[in-house]
């Protein structure tokens, strides 16, 4: 998509409030890495969230809180967003950006591995999930989510175009290799009806089906 299409969609449905603008200028002097969702992206999260009703959600990859935040405005006071980051820092600031956006109650930041804290949400169940942290593991995070997520709910990822490299032939490493094998099982597996958005960087959605529709 090109930046003149993307800005123009941005502006006209995803536009930044001050307090977004500032956590943005403030992880770029913090030195975090400048890979937060797109304001469009993030826009198609709400929306995604609100026609499911999310009340429940889990997100993988924290970062600085940028896309947690669009996520919890799309939910109910009640709601709940759990939110896994391996980098304390990172979590910090986050949770210091969530605070300031009044959503301290509805976002719970856990700090620590994926693979390590989502055998303790085991047994749970939510309404979505979106996945935006290192895409090495992400079929084994499709995999988690289809575990975690009711039926009806949607398994979201980040990043599945890889800047346009998912279809170079010559490229090949192990965090492209995890997204082509993600947007394959999205594809393929039976268990959901799934697609690739090519807004942003390119979103993957799945919706959980029912095991009669399957």
């Amino acid at each position: 998509m090109s930046d003149r299409i993307s800005e123009y969609i941005a502006g006209l449905f995803a536009p930044e409030d001050d307090l977004l603008r500032a956590l943005r200028e403030d992880a770029d002097r913090s030195g975090l890495p400048p890979i937060a969702v797109p304001p469009e992206t993030a826009r198609l999260l709400q929306v995604l969230l609100r026609a499911v009703g999310a009340r429940r959600v889990l997100e993988v990859g924290t970062l600085a809180g940028y896309s947690a935040i669009w996520m919890a405005r799309a939910l109910p006071a009640d709601a709940r967003l759990v939110s896994l980051e391996i980098d304390p820092a990172h979590a910090e600031f986050a949770r210091r950006y969530i605070a300031r956006a009044g959503l301290a109650q509805r976002v719970e930041v856990r700090v620590g591995a994926a693979l390590q804290l989502l055998p303790a949400l085991d047994g749970e169940l939510f309404d979505a999930v979106f996945l935006d942290a290192d895409k090495a593991p992400l079929p084994t995070y499709f995999e988690w989510a289809l575990r975690l997520l009711r039926p009806g709910g949607l398994v979201i990822a980040d990043n599945t175009l890889r800047g346009g490299r998912v279809v170079d032939e010559d490229a090949d490493d192990a965090e492209l290799r995890g997204v082509r094998e993600f947007n394959r099982r999205l594809a393929t597996d039976p268990r959901v009806a799934g697609i690739v958005v090519p807004i942003g960087d390119g979103v993957g959605v799945g919706v959980v089906l029912d095991a009669a529709q399957g």
